[in-house]
């Protein structure tokens, strides 16, 4: 059973910085591609970022600049690195793997206010 774990979040003001991190238990490698996802009160869930196994990435136009996905193979990590957070980035954070289906970890809250 493959778990994600997600942590880093928290509640910060507008223009902080905050960094994820998810921690899979088995080698992040397997997977197809790791990403982020978002989900704020009210609304559907939607993609962050993404990196494939051959390292090529993507991201929400509405993080384009500010946010960035990496990872470490040899701690089957994945990272999201967040700059100059707005209010409108305040969501539940969730990991996200694929291998022949979707993973999620449980999410991490983040909360920027104004």
């Amino acid at each position: 059973q493959v778990q994600l774990v997600e942590s880093g979040g928290g509640s910060v003001q507008a223009g902080d910085s905050l960094r994820l991190s998810c921690v899979a238990s088995e080698s992040i490698f397997s997977f197809n591609f790791m990403a982020w996802y978002r989900q704020a009160p009210g609304k559907q869930r939607e993609l962050v970022a993404t990196q494939t196994n051959g390292g090529r990435i993507s991201y929400a136009d509405s993080v384009k600049g500010r946010f960035t996905i990496s990872r470490d193979n040899a701690k089957n990590t994945v990272y999201l690195q967040m700059n100059s957070l707005v209010p409108e980035d305040t969501a539940v954070y969730y990991c996200n793997a694929w291998r022949a289906k979707n993973y999620w970890g449980q999410g991490t809250q983040v909360t920027v206010s104004s």
